[in-house]
């Protein structure tokens, strides 16, 4: 061996010993300089590359050294054995490189062992190899089984996922093999194939970040999730609408130890914009606020503007108000990251946020916040656009201030901003509401004068208002408007407004006027069909609605046996069945209300309580008492409290029937409702259904009472009171009827106001039959509990124990048990007494 490849292979070992620096160490360099940027291999390659170029001359003065002194023989014999050593490592790392890590084949021989062995010994090798079997702990054959009947029951395409390594798509895998080849190869794929398969998986997939299966997923899909493919799969995720998915995406990248020091801002911003489209304004914020504690992802002008977008929608007054107080000032807190002293992210609102507040205000009516709005754009020096005058006219057509809104209307013309469809359908619904049909006509010609474009939503409103006044001829003539425009919901919906519009009115004519013109324009939907029901119901029309009623349940089960797998647009629906029942108990037709009321049992259905008691009520009152049992049993075992007025029904036909035991059992139940009965009530309801229920009913109820085991509670003891009252003024008097009306009570059945859906006495005087929407009897009890007067009337109260209060029997402070505890003591006392329900659900 030469002098000069002696020298110049101790130049390299010593080369290599001191200028091979440490990739670890190159990565974190940059953060300690304040570079906050992920280092690529190409970036770390670099850098190595000089780290190593730095020590070269120093290598050439060590080698320079050496060759000032002679060698002795071990140290030529030392560095003979290293350049051995290196060329030999070399080559056998050029022949392994493929096969590491892997057991490929060539040549139907398995590469095995070390170059320098003989190939004996290889031999020998692979024989032992091919019958090696484990020699751990034996395999418990059970684990096996249920292994097994877990694979068996999920489909194939999950057991396929779950077994083979390989990514899927389609037909074929993104990992595919050659089978001219003893190895696998990587297919060459794009990032955005990549992004894309990933997406459709994860929406076919529906998982969550807690299952393995996600992890496992996002980690075989072959991305390096960096900030351009993490916008990309957060966008694509919002466009299908699950934003859970991005949510979790987002999640998962960012709690990994790879990607953790590389959180964007931006794709928390996209985040914030999937959140808000898809209406989530508790996690949007909660993402906000995520933000607002780190100070790479503090907010910036465009996420402020999606977050205020988003609670303006969702109605979040004060948190916008807490939003703009954010903006304005410096975090009140050291957040994470924040290394400069002087570091301001401070902003001012802008148009955009001021509006959200505006829309804020709408739903929640507060219209002396646009004030406050416009007084702090003014002094923010900012100008008020079309859209802000637009949406404070519509806080205060919300709140009732019409004239408000012909004053704002005035001041955006004034200031020159151009007003916009939005604004012209404000300005109609306005007029509207004020009874001015002919203004609201003439603010749309001028619209159209002006040439401002006309949206459906105009047309629509102003037809609604010409229906309402009882000119549906004219609101036909919008109805051809609104087809030479982009209609953003179906006609149908237009021609089921103008209905219910003249049914507000008391056009009744009208409304089946316009559905027999809407049969030219297009064809009704279940949403039309339930109106037109509505309509007959009040007009006392049951035979047109029976006919409608038969009718579309024909055409919607033929649409479906000739839809592909789709449901019918006629098929009917809980409101249809419930219109139906309601129409037939206004015309007390009971037998067809018996066969509606299977029916929609047999779809699955059920009946809401909270707006239709009374037509079980009444039913049960018409002798289909069987239908009352059946919707108490359903009730209950739904999980849910029965209505108040279906508690004291079933009392009444439990006395009518002399089953005193069950009725003394229903009102020990009824001690364990959310809710109270009077002795007021109770004497009312007993003379009332004076008629069913007498004299000696009541006197036998009484000692059925007195001997059985009660529950010492208001609801019993009222009860009991009520029956001793009653029972005491009938001995008195020398009649041997019925107990008669007490302080001018009429003696007659109640009577049921359809308008209202609620039943009432001769006298106008509510009872237990109240209004279904409260949900709660209209007592002075239930009256006075705090908070019941300002609820909604869609919503169902339930009146707690907290609210209600007596005089004497307090309730249990443990609260009321829940409804399953009623049904089996109920159940139980019905079985001892050998009842059974006469109801059969067979389809006739």
């Amino acid at each position: 061996m030469s002098s000069l490849s002696t020298f110049s292979i101790f130049n390299s070992m010593e080369a290599s010993r001191i200028s091979t620096p440490n990739p670890e160490t190159i990565k974190k360099r940059p953060l300690r300089k304040g570079v906050y940027l992920y280092p690529t291999p190409k970036i770390i390659h670099t850098l190595r590359k000089k780290e190593m170029l730095k020590y070269i001359p120093k290598s050439k003065r060590v080698v320079d050294k050496t060759l000032d002194k002679p060698l002795s023989e071990s140290d030529k014999q030392i560095m003979e054995e290293e350049a051995q050593f290196q060329t030999i490592s070399r080559e056998y790392k050029m022949v392994t490189k493929e096969f590491k890590g892997k057991e490929s084949y060539k040549d139907g021989v398995l590469m095995v062992g070390q170059p320098w062995e003989r190939l004996e010994r290889n031999g020998f090798r692979e024989l032992s190899s091919v019958s090696k079997e484990y020699g751990g702990k034996k395999l418990k054959s059970e684990h096996l089984k249920e292994l097994g009947e877990i694979l068996v029951k999920r489909n194939s395409e999950d057991s396929k996922w779950l077994l083979d390594d390989d990514i899927e798509q389609g037909d074929g895998n993104l990992m595919e093999t050659e089978a001219n080849k003893g190895f696998s190869i990587k297919r060459s794929v794009g990032d955005p194939e990549k992004i894309s398969y990933l997406v459709d998986r994860l929406i076919a997939t529906d998982l969550s970040i807690r299952d393995w299966k996600f992890g496992r997923l996002m980690k075989l899909s072959g991305l390096h999730f960096t900030e351009g493919h993490l916008l990309k799969i957060v966008e694509g995720l919002g466009v299908r609408g699950n934003w859970r998915i991005a949510l979790s995406v987002v999640e998962w990248v960012y709690n990994n130890n790879d990607y953790k020091h590389q959180k964007s801002r931006f794709v928390y911003t996209k985040l914030l914009s999937v959140l808000g489209k898809a209406r989530r304004p508790n996690e949007a914020l909660q993402v906000f606020n995520l933000m607002r504690e780190d100070c790479h992802l503090y907010p910036d002008m465009p996420a402020y503007r999606s977050i205020a977008v988003t609670l303006g929608q969702a109605g979040y007054v004060k948190e916008l108000t807490n939003i703009i107080e954010c903006m304005r000032h410096k975090p009140l807190k050291k957040i994470k990251n924040m290394r400069r002293k002087n570091w301001d992210p401070s902003l001012e609102p802008d148009v955009v946020v001021y509006n959200a507040v505006l829309n804020a205000c709408v739903p929640s009516q507060q219209w002396k916040a646009v004030s406050w709005v416009l007084q702090q754009m003014r002094k923010g020096s900012l100008k008020p656009d079309g859209a802000t005058y637009g949406l404070a006219m519509e806080v205060m057509l919300k709140s009732g201030k019409y004239d408000l809104v012909h004053d704002l209307f005035g001041r955006m013309r004034r200031n020159g901003a151009a007003p916009k469809a939005i604004t012209y359908k404000v300005l109609v619904k306005a007029f509207w509401e004020e009874g001015k049909v002919n203004e609201a006509v003439k603010v749309v010609r001028d619209m159209e004068l002006r040439g401002v474009v006309g949206s459906v939503s105009v047309y629509y409103e102003l037809a609604c208002c010409l229906c309402n006044s009882g000119r549906w001829q004219e609101a036909m003539l919008e109805i051809e408007k609104m087809k030479k425009l982009t209609l953003t919901k179906p006609l149908e919906v237009a021609f089921t407004g103008m209905i219910l519009s003249c049914l507000d009115g008391g056009h009744v004519d009208d409304c089946i006027s316009i559905f027999k013109q809407m049969k030219n324009h297009c064809a009704p939907n279940i949403g039309t069909i339930n109106a037109m029901l509505k309509v007959y119901r009040h007009s006392d029309m049951f035979l047109k609605a029976k006919e409608l009623f038969e009718d579309t349940k024909r055409r919607g089960s033929v649409d479906d046996a000739n839809s592909s797998g789709g449901r019918s647009y006629l098929a009917l629906d809980v409101y249809t069945y419930s219109s139906m029942l309601e129409a037939s108990a206004s015309a007390h037709q009971w037998e067809y209300f018996e066969y509606v009321y299977k029916e929609m049992h047999l779809c699955g259905f059920q009946l809401d309580q909270n707006k239709h008691a009374w037509l079980l009520v009444q039913a049960s009152i018409a002798g289909k008492w069987h239908l009352l049992e059946h919707a108490f049993d359903t009730i209950l075992e739904a999980g849910e409290i029965p209505h108040p007025s279906l508690f004291t029904e079933m009392v009444c036909q439990t006395s009518v029937q002399l089953n005193y035991e069950r009725a003394v059992t229903l009102v020990n139940s009824m001690a364990h409702a959310p809710f109270q009965v009077s002795e007021n009530q109770w004497t009312d309801l007993f003379r009332r259904n004076s008629e069913r229920i007498s004299e000696g009913v009541l006197q036998k109820l009484l000692d059925t009472l007195r001997s059985s085991e009660v529950v010492q509670e208001a609801t019993v003891s009222n009860f009991s009171k009520s029956l001793i009252s009653l029972c005491e003024s009938s001995a008195s008097k020398d009649s041997t009827g019925l107990i008669g009306p007490r302080d001018g009570a009429s003696d007659k059945s109640p009577i049921v106001d359809r308008d209202e859906h609620s039943i009432h006495g001769q006298d106008g005087s509510p009872d237990l039959y109240e209004n279904p929407k409260m949900g709660i009897t209209s007592n002075s009890l239930f009256d006075s509990a705090p908070g019941i007067q300002d609820c909604d009337d869609n919503e169902s109260i339930e009146v707690t124990l907290d609210l209600l209060t007596c005089d004497s029997n307090k309730l249990d402070k443990s609260g009321p048990p829940p409804a399953s505890e009623i049904l089996g003591t109920w159940k139980e006392r019905r079985n001892k007494e050998g009842i059974f329900l006469p109801f059969n659900l067979q389809p006739k």
